[in-house]
């Protein structure tokens, strides 16, 4: 840690006082909680391309699982769907497992020349067979209250138990990708990894069975009291009492925000203090010269295409915590809301200014990217106002200059991307 580290924050949380003292502790501590998830984020694409120099540009579907993780593990089971095509979808796994069984004994026991046709005629044949049970019991499912359910639910677990499953969920589809596209250079393992994530998205946006689609899960339970709660209680009344606070309803938000914000911050430290201990540890010093001369790696010994898979899964888990937190957070799974170019350039941002492959560095770059992602349009709004002001009222170039103002976000991060990268291409905080 440099001597730099220390002011950049600081600077930091004062942003976010004078957010709260001349916007209103809410906003301030609702910025924080989502700069908290973003650093975790951006620690994840750090451990890939910072250690390893792995370009993947899937975040948002690796982040899309943790937030279905969060449904499946948290939400009540639907016991209706379960009694009309539980049946059904447990003999459209054995299919699947029949007719994987199948692929693999008849790849040994065939020639090696029929090999593809046969796994092409098995894998028609298992496609039927499985889609025989399946469609009819995923009809079924989302024909039950679609209005309210429609899908089978979760297993009605802690929710904070999610955020390691989403971890858990993430690092397999990781493993599955990465055994398949880790073999690729650079520039295609970004389009392998953007496409999947696409599949991803589209899955949990259209497998209304499965994660209710478009229509969104609400309700996701919290691992913090509701503010409805906390106006009744009387600890909670006589704590605002005590600090003389009169809006109950406005402190009870805020009580809630900063819950959030001191889990939030427990998890990152767990993982920052992990990251940081990987980073200087001897895997760490090998995984930067793999990153730096793969070829002199592999001469000497190591085996790249393995720590390169570690590596991706280890980043990929990261993604998946954070999205299932993000979910927590929200309450909601909102698929539409996972847009992979849009939020996955922010991420890369994020890294980018605080430092690729140093851990705090990247945590810096998901407070200050964030942040100014949320005030740029607020800003932006301001900005337009003062400067059009001076213009006759109804002037069409003060309605084109306040109607631009929404775009003022996506200027920010081009402009920000172009001077890290012209006067500071290490980062704020460079990797030592």
């Amino acid at each position: 840690m440099t001597k730099k580290v220390p002011l950049y924050y600081g600077a930091m949380g004062l942003i976010l006082i004078a957010v709260g003292l001349f916007q209103s502790w809410a906003v301030a501590f609702g910025i924080l909680n989502l700069c908290l998830i973003s650093a975790i984020m951006a620690l994840g694409v750090n451990m890939q391309w910072g250690y390893a120099g792995l370009f993947n540009v899937g975040i948002m579907g690796f982040t899309a699982l943790g937030g279905l993780a969060a449904v499946l593990v948290s939400m009540a089971p639907v016991g209706e769907a379960w009694s009309v095509a539980g049946g059904d979808l447990a003999l459209s796994l054995l299919s699947l497992a029949a007719t994987v069984a199948a692929i693999i004994f008849a790849r040994r026991k065939v020639a090696r020349a029929l090999r593809p046709y046969v796994t092409v005629l098995l894998l028609i044949a298992g496609y039927f067979l499985i889609s025989h049970f399946f469609l009819p019991a995923t009809d079924r499912i989302e024909a039950i209250d679609p209005a309210l359910s429609g899908y089978l639910g979760g297993l009605g677990l802690p929710i904070l138990l999610a955020w390691p499953v989403g971890g858990l969920v993430a690092a397999g589809a990781g493993w599955l990708i990465g055994k398949i596209s880790l073999g690729l250079r650079a520039d295609y393992l970004a389009i392998a990894t953007l496409g999947i994530s696409e599949i991803i998205i589209a899955v949990i946006k259209y497998e209304e069975w499965l994660s209710r689609g478009v229509k969104n899960v609400t309700g996701i339970p919290r691992p913090v009291p509701y503010e409805v709660d906390l106006v009744e209680a009387d600890w909670f009344l006589s704590l605002t009492s005590a600090l003389g606070v009169t809006e109950v309803s406005d402190a009870a938000g805020i009580f809630v925000k900063i819950c959030y914000a001191l889990l939030f911050i427990v998890v990152l430290a767990i993982i920052m203090w992990l990251a940081e201990r990987a980073l200087q540890s001897p895997w760490g010093r090998m995984m930067r010269a793999i990153r730096d001369n793969r070829d002199a790696a592999a001469a000497m010994g190591k085996d790249v295409k393995a720590r390169h898979l570690q590596v991706f899964v280890l980043g990929c888990a990261v993604c998946g915590v954070a999205g299932a937190m993000l979910a927590t957070l929200d309450g909601q799974l909102t698929p539409t809301s996972y847009i992979p170019l849009r939020y996955t350039f922010l991420i890369w941002v994020m890294v980018i200014l605080g430092g690729s492959g140093n851990n705090w560095g990247a945590v810096l770059g998901g407070f200050v990217i964030w942040f100014l992602w949320v005030q740029a349009e607020p800003l932006g709004t301001w900005f337009m106002t003062v400067i059009t002001m001076p213009l006759p009222e109804g002037s069409g170039l003060a309605q084109h200059l306040m109607a631009g103002s929404v775009y003022m976000r996506y200027l920010l991060m081009g402009a920000i991307l172009l001077l890290v990268m012209r006067f500071a291409p290490k980062g704020l905080i460079p990797e030592r």
